[in-house]
């Protein structure tokens, strides 16, 4: 398979890219910064020097006018990719999101709008070509609307429903379309925060996208117990949810 991974030098995205790279998929990289693309494609080739090796392209989530020309160059690099990997997003606390409307902005405009942007680039490119995979990292924290996570959940509510939708408009057109929901992951994204019970490594959370890929799932919890806290979690009353912090 040749796969674009939107987000692969760091966390969840890195060990997807590193999960395809080991099965000998051919991967493209995009990411905002030039050194830590360079860092991770030598990393990628340095493990499978027999494959072809990994390439990559500049594209940052806040600046939707660098999405087409990321893609172009992807495509010319993998030669028609077949498949996209959405990891990048934007990630703040609560408490630093209602100090900075500023920043709250910033993070519910990239998550969101920016993000359907891209996809919508990447649909279009996969449905001309006759299909393919479009695969894109949620949040559980878009399930229900919670105290800890009410403005970045928000975002990731307004993803998770978008991505629904895709998968019932155009799977008879071979789009895959897959939403990944990982509960708290130890990425830098979330460094600093004390991890809750369940908490999912990277690895972890790269091995049950790569497996949800292959049998063309449209929804996963990962690691796969948030299901179930989830499933209880949207069907507390609203009476209990005001009073616990969770």
């Amino acid at each position: 398979m040749k796969v674009v991974v939107f987000g692969g030098t760091a966390g969840i995205g890195r060990a997807v890219a590193q999960q395809l790279a080991a099965r000998g998929d051919r991967v493209c990289l995009l990411g905002r910064n030039e050194a830590d693309l360079a860092k991770s494609v030598a990393d990628l080739t340095a493990r499978h020097p027999a494959q072809a090796p990994a390439t990559s392209a500049i594209c940052d989530l806040e600046k939707p006018e660098t999405f087409a020309s990321a893609l172009d160059a992807a495509d010319r690099a993998l030669d028609g990719f077949e498949a996209v990997v959405v990891t990048a997003a934007m990630f703040a606390t609560q408490d630093a999101l209602e100090m900075d409307v500023e920043l709250t902005r910033r993070l519910t405009t990239a998550n969101y709008a920016n993000t359907v942007t891209f996809c919508e680039h990447a649909r279009k490119r996969l449905l001309a070509r006759g299909g393919g995979w479009l695969t894109v990292v949620s949040s559980v924290a878009g399930d229900r609307g919670r105290k800890p996570v009410a403005i970045y959940g928000s975002s990731k509510a307004g993803l998770s429903t978008y991505l629904e939708a895709l998968d019932h408009k155009f799977r008879e057109q071979n789009l895959w379309v897959l939403c990944v929901k990982p509960g708290f992951a130890k990425t830098g994204m979330t460094a600093g925060i004390n991890p809750p019970p369940f908490a999912g490594e990277p690895q972890q959370v790269a091995r049950d996208i790569v497996r949800a890929m292959d049998a063309k799932k449209p929804l996963i919890y990962t690691p796969g117990i948030w299901r179930l806290v989830m499933l209880v979690i949207r069907h507390l009353p609203r009476l209990i949810m005001r009073k616990i912090g969770f």
